[in-house]
């Protein structure tokens, strides 16, 4: 164990203050911490035999490169980008705002809806905060809403990316801990929704505290609602066959990806949204991040190996069978360092770090890998809107650039307490993330 604590650190010490990237970092840690482990040393450091470690590193980048299950990273990614493209975030926000501006805090609600519906194509919280940002914003300024409300419903609504499945992040689960993907999509179903309504719920609680902070927009009558919905047949349309096909076994989750990018390019030629240059653009930013997705993944995977190898999980669940506590305390204990490390990275780099350590004890204990995605997810959620690395916050500070930071932090706290509670149901009522799984799969 004091081996691959010792790499631990090494590994905080190059992210936090070197400023290594991440994928680097956690390659380079697990590359020369498998060798020590194979016997390296500083005496025999030039003559050592690196065959297993290269032979290791080899592996995991050829096996990952060839995984064909992978391919529904760039797939998501891409449909992600054509919706986005696509101008949809503009006909949810205006269906939501339809049936909630009217209300007091109603374009605070209208956007985390929107958020949520976008959410469910995108899968990326930080694009989701990003387009929303530019969607919903000048509305809610017009109608004199606080900037604390207003930036927090969008940095909180843009959180939903990461759940609402099709969820990049869930993937990246289901791949490091052979979880069934189409599972998970399943179970982050209800959660999300959840979410939703928790996030309504904070709404509701700042303009009862604070009614100048959201005032009531204009009515629409009953015909315009329903005109305002027929501009979101495209989501709904693409939302209801991606997932439908996968949630009743139609396709696998990688045919789903295809099938949605297809789908959303054709959405996206319909509306007229596509030229050469922004196909260019949306092919080559798919590329971008795809391949730092890939990068991040690989150097988790080594990682991964170094970890094992040391025996640090098996370690672990000793370390807990003699303390001889509630498999639940193990629990609370991991969601609480998973948020005192949310104050400090970033979500996807929070989550290759610790699964590939605490899954293995996770499962030992007897609980459910899916369940546990789910709790991770939404817990990491949290670490999107916490201080003082709350990404999107930091997003929406870059977009929205005469907003403080500290203006946003402030108003995301209701919104990150609706959280707690969404994370406290979820860990103590299991069958909140299981029952959609358990009854189509199992």
């Amino acid at each position: 164990m004091i081996t691959a604590l010792t790499g631990f650190v090494i590994l905080l010490l190059f992210i936090v203050v070197v400023r290594v990237p991440i994928a680097f970092a956690m390659g380079l840690v697990g590359f020369f911490g498998f060798a020590y482990m194979q016997g390296l040393s500083f005496d025999n450091f030039m003559d050592f035999n690196w065959n297993s470690s290269l032979t290791m590193a080899s592996k995991r980048v050829i096996n990952t490169a060839q995984e064909y299950s992978l391919s529904v990273i760039p797939l998501f990614i891409l449909m992600g980008n054509l919706v986005t493209k696509s101008g949809l975030s503009h006909e949810l926000y205006r269906a939501s705002y339809a049936f909630l501006g009217h209300r007091k805090g109603g374009l605070s609600m209208a956007t985390v809806v929107a958020c949520g519906g976008f959410s469910a194509i995108c899968g990326s919280s930080l694009a989701t905060s990003a387009t929303m940002a530019k969607v919903a914003m000048p509305p809610m300024r017009k109608y004199g809403y606080a900037d604390s409300l207003a930036t927090a419903s969008i940095a909180a609504g843009g959180t939903l990316g990461i759940l609402i499945p099709p969820s990049v992040i869930l993937v990246i689960y289901g791949l490091l801990t052979e979880t069934s993907i189409r599972e998970l999509f399943a179970a982050g179903f209800i959660p999300g929704f959840l979410g939703i309504l928790l996030y309504l719920c904070a709404v509701r609680f700042v303009v009862w505290r604070t009614p100048e902070a959201g005032p009531c927009g204009e009515k629409m009558s009953w015909p315009e609602r329903i005109q305002a919905l027929n501009g979101v047949w495209g989501v709904l349309l693409l939302f209801s066959v991606v997932m439908g096909g996968i949630y009743l076994g139609i396709f696998t989750p990688t045919e789903a990806a295809g099938i949605g990018a297809g789908g959303a390019f054709i959405i996206a030629l319909y509306r007229r949204s596509l030229s050469f240059g922004s196909l260019f653009d949306i092919l080559t930013d798919t590329a971008r991040t795809s391949a730092m997705l890939f990068g991040v993944l690989i150097g988790a995977l080594i990682f991964s190996n170094f970890i094992n190898r040391a025996g640090l999980p098996s370690d672990l669940l000793d370390l807990v069978n003699n303390l001889d506590v509630a498999p639940m305390v193990v629990i609370l204990v991991i969601l609480a360092i998973y948020i005192v490390l949310g104050m400090v990275f970033e979500s996807l780099s929070m989550l290759l770090l610790t699964v590939p350590i605490f899954f293995p004890l996770v499962q030992s204990l007897g609980f459910d890998l899916v369940w546990f995605g789910i709790v991770v997810v939404v817990v990491t959620e949290i670490s999107l809107i916490t201080p003082p690395v709350g990404m999107n916050v930091f997003v929406l500070s870059a977009v929205l650039r005469d907003v403080k930071a500290s203006t946003i932090f402030k108003g995301v706290t209701p919104f990150w307490c609706a959280d707690i509670v969404r994370l406290a149901l979820i860990t103590f009522i299991s069958s909140i993330s299981l029952f959609l799984p358990e009854l189509l799969y199992r």
